[in-house]
C-alpha cells in the first residue's frame, strides 16, 4: 500500500464514528483512531490489554488467539461489557494479513450502551403492559381478523363465565359471543374503516347463553405491509362505564403516546413548579430518567438561576406568542452532569374548564447538533480566511527577503572586509563585529521567511535519524556546555531511517534544540531520546527550562506567535518546523509546564523499501 493510500485508509478509519484499533501479535495497539482513543484515550504503542482493561495481563476475555491463530480469515463478533469505561459494545474483530505474512488484528467498538438501556426500559415498559394486561379490572382481549381470540386476560375470562383460557380461546367470536352475528359485520366495518372503535355498545353471550351488555372499546393491528391483522381492545360491563373510561384513559391515552414517542423534549409541571411529565426525550437531552423526576423534582432545577420566572413572566404577557404562550425562545438547560445544553422553547399554560392556570407545558428542540454544525462551519471559514491571509503574506515575504538578500550579502562582505584593516584589540573592531553578527541574524530570518513562503523543495530520500542529530548534538557541545547545559542522549545507531528532506529536517531540529538552550537561560539539562515501533519513529527532546504558558500551548505553531521578546525571534521557526514534519506525514506534539520544562515529540513513519519501490513504478 502506498503512503497516500495509506493515508487515504487512515483518514476513513478517522472518520468512523466506531471506535476502531489495530493490534499485531505482540498485543501492541499499532493504531487508533479518534473514536477509540476519545473513548479509551491514547495508547498506540502500547499493550491492548493495558488500553481497554487497565491491567498488565491479557484480558480474561481475549479472542485474539482465534484470530492470529485461525488461517480462514473469518470474522468474530459479540457483545463486551467493559467495566474499565463503563460501557457495553458490539465489538467486530477481523483479522489483517500485512505484506511480510504477519497477521494483526482490526477491532470495531461499536457502542450500544444507550442501546442496551433502551432495551432494559423496553422490557420494562413491556412488563408494566403485561401486568396492566393481567391485572387491570376490565377484560383485555386480542383476536385475529377471522373470528379467534388470540389473548385475553382473566378479567374477561371472569366476566363471560369462562373457566380456562385454553377453551376462551377455542369459541368461534361471530357464533358464541355476539347475540347479533350482524353486530360483528358491523364492528369489523368500522374499526376497519376508522381505525378504531370506541364505546360501542352490544350484546354478548356469556358461555350459560344469557346476554351481557358491554361497551367495547378497540383498535386495528397491522402489520409491516399495512394489512389487518385483527383487532385489540377493552370490554367492560355498561354498569361500570365510569371506571372504564378512567382505566382506558390510563392504558391507551394516545395523548400520552404521542408525548411519549416525541423526538423533541417535552416537559410539563404544575404551578409550584413539581414535574408532571417528563417523556423520553427529555431524558436523553437532561440525563434524568422520568422516575427521577415526576413528582420528585422542580422544574427549576434544570433552569439556570431565575430563568423559570423569567419564563413564566412571558408566559403572562402578550409579547411572546399571546397571553399563556410562548414561541420559539432560546433556552439553556442544566444537565444531571452539570453540563450546559442548548435548546429552543416553546411553552403554554394549560387551563382548567374555569379559565385558571393549573400547569405549564414546554417543548424543546435540541440545539446542540445545529450549533456544532455553526461551529463548526465558522472554524472553517475563519481557517479559509487564514490560508487566503497566510498566502498572501507568503508571497510578500518572499519578494521582500530575495530584495533584501542581495544588498546584505553585499554589506556583510564590505564588514568582513573592513574587519581585516582593523587591529582585533580596537573597539571598533568589537563594533564592526556587533554589526556583522545582526547582519547575520538578519540573514537567518530572511532564510525563515523564504523556508515559511516556499519551503525546501530538496529530493527527499532515506535519511539516517541517528546521523542527523549526531552532527546536530556535536555542532552545539561548545555553546550548550558554555551555557552550562548538561546533554543526556539516548539514540542507538540504526535508530531508524525515514524518507525525507535532510536538510529540512537538520532545521527542524535545530530549531528545537535552539528554543530549548534558549529556555535554559540558568542552565539546565537537555535530553534527546528515540524509539520507534513497526510504523513510525519517535523523537523526543526535552529541557529542564522555564516552560510555556498552558494557555499558550495550542498557539505555539501558529505563524508569528513568539514568546520570546522581539529582539530574538519573530515566530516563524516552530511553524515552518510543524509544516516540515507535517509535509513528510508526521505529526509534532508539545508537552509542558510552567516553570518545569517542555517536552517536544516528532513522530516521522519509518521508511519501507517496498513502499518507496511501489511509489517508484507508480511515477
Amino acid at each position: 500500500m502506498t503512503t497516500k493510500e495509506a493515508q487515504g485508509l487512515t483518514s476513513i478509519l478517522e472518520a468512523i464514528e466506531d471506535g476502531i484499533y489495530i493490534i499485531n501479535q505482540d498485543y501492541i495497539v499499532e493504531f487508533m483512531n479518534k473514536a477509540m482513543v476519545d473513548v479509551f484515550g491514547e495508547g498506540t504503542g502500547d499493550k491492548c490489554y493495558r488500553l481497554v482493561n487497565g491491567r498488565d495481563e491479557i484480558c480474561a476475555w481475549c479472542r485474539a488467539p482465534e484470530i492470529f491463530e485461525d488461517m480462514t480469515g473469518k470474522t468474530l463478533r459479540w457483545e463486551l461489557l467493559n467495566p474499565t469505561v463503563g460501557k457495553t459494545f458490539d465489538l467486530t474483530e477481523v483479522p489483517l494479513r500485512n505484506a511480510d505474512g504477519t497477521v494483526s488484528k482490526l477491532s470495531i467498538y461499536r457502542d450500544i450502551t444507550r442501546l442496551k438501556k433502551r432495551e432494559e426500559r423496553l422490557r420494562a415498559s413491556e412488563e408494566d403492559y403485561k401486568r396492566l394486561f393481567e391485572h387491570v379490572g376490565s377484560g383485555v382481549y386480542i383476536s385475529s381478523r377471522e373470528g379467534k381470540f388470540l389473548n385475553a386476560n382473566q378479567a374477561l375470562l371472569d366476566m363471560l363465565g369462562y373457566d380456562s383460557k385454553e377453551e376462551f380461546l377455542e369459541i368461534d367470536i361471530t357464533k358464541d359471543l355476539y347475540v347479533k352475528p350482524e353486530d360483528r359485520r358491523r364492528f369489523q366495518e368500522m374499526i376497519e374503516r376508522d381505525g378504531q372503535v370506541i364505546d360501542y355498545e352490544v350484546d354478548f353471550k356469556r358461555k350459560k347463553g344469557n346476554a351481557l351488555s358491554v361497551l367495547l372499546t378497540a383498535l386495528v393491528r397491522y402489520d409491516s405491509q399495512g394489512r389487518v391483522l385483527g383487532y385489540e381492545g377493552i370490554m367492560v360491563d355498561q354498569s361500570q362505564r365510569k371506571q372504564m373510561e378512567e382505566e382506558l384513559k390510563e392504558a391507551h391515552d394516545f395523548l400520552d403516546q404521542t408525548i411519549r414517542s416525541s423526538p423533541n423534549a417535552i416537559i410539563a409541571s404544575d404551578l409550584k413548579g413539581n414535574i408532571i411529565i417528563w417523556n423520553r426525550a427529555a431524558g436523553e437531552m437532561l440525563g434524568y430518567k422520568a422516575e427521577e423526576v415526576i413528582g420528585k423534582m422542580n422544574v427549576r432545577k434544570i433552569y439556570p438561576e431565575r430563568m423559570a420566572n423569567q419564563v413564566m413572566r412571558m408566559l403572562r404577557s402578550h409579547g411572546y406568542g399571546g397571553l399563556g404562550r410562548l414561541r420559539s425562545y432560546p433556552m439553556v438547560y442544566l444537565r444531571k452532569d452539570g453540563e450546559i445544553v442548548e435548546g429552543n422553547l416553546s411553552a403554554a399554560i394549560i387551563y382548567d374548564t374555569k379559565g385558571n392556570e393549573v400547569a405549564t407545558v414546554g417543548i424543546t428542540v435540541d440545539l446542540e447538533e445545529r450549533l456544532e454544525m455553526e461551529r463548526k462551519l465558522r472554524q472553517t471559514q475563519e481557517q479559509l480566511l487564514q490560508s487566503e491571509k497566510l498566502a498572501a503574506m507568503g508571497r510578500l515575504t518572499s519578494q521582500v527577503a530575495h530584495e533584501l538578500n542581495n544588498p546584505l550579502f553585499g554589506i556583510m562582505n564590505t564588514l568582513e572586509l573592513l574587519k581585516t584593516e582593523i587591529p582585533p584589540q580596537s573597539k571598533r573592531r568589537r563594533i564592526l563585529e556587533m554589526a556583522l553578527s545582526e547582519t547575520v541574524r538578519l540573514t537567518d530570518l530572511l532564510r525563515k521567511m523564504l523556508s515559511f513562503s516556499k519551503p525546501d523543495q530538496e529530493e527527499r530520500q532515506p535519511t539516517d535519524i541517528y546521523s542527523i542529530l549526531d552532527e546536530i548534538l556535536l555542532l552545539y557541545e561548545k555553546q550548550l556546555r558554555e551555557n552550562s547545559i548538561r546533554v543526556n542522549a539516548y539514540i542507538a545507531e540504526g535508530t531508524g531511517i525515514v524518507h525525507a528532506s535532510k536538510n529540512q529536517l537538520r532545521q527542524v531540529f535545530l530549531n528545537l534544540i535552539s528554543n530549548a538552550r534558549d529556555a535554559m537561560s540558568e542552565g539546565g539539562t537537555l535530553t534527546v531520546r528515540t524509539r520507534v515501533n513497526q510504523e513510525n519513529i519517535f523523537i523526543e527532546i526535552s529541557d529542564t527550562g522555564i516552560g510555556i504558558a498552558e494557555e499558550n500551548l495550542n498557539k505555539i505553531f501558529d505563524t508569528f506567535f513568539t514568546t520570546k521578546d522581539s529582539i530574538k525571534g519573530v515566530g516563524l521557526g516552530l511553524s515552518v518546523c510543524y509544516g516540515f514534519i507535517q509535509d513528510h506525514g508526521g505529526d509534532i506534539k508539545v508537552k509542558s509546564k510552567l516553570g518545569s520544562g517542555t517536552t517536544f515529540t516528532v513522530t516521522l513513519p519509518l521508511y519501507k523499501e517496498a513502499d518507496s519501490q511501489a511509489k517508484g513504478s507508480q511515477g
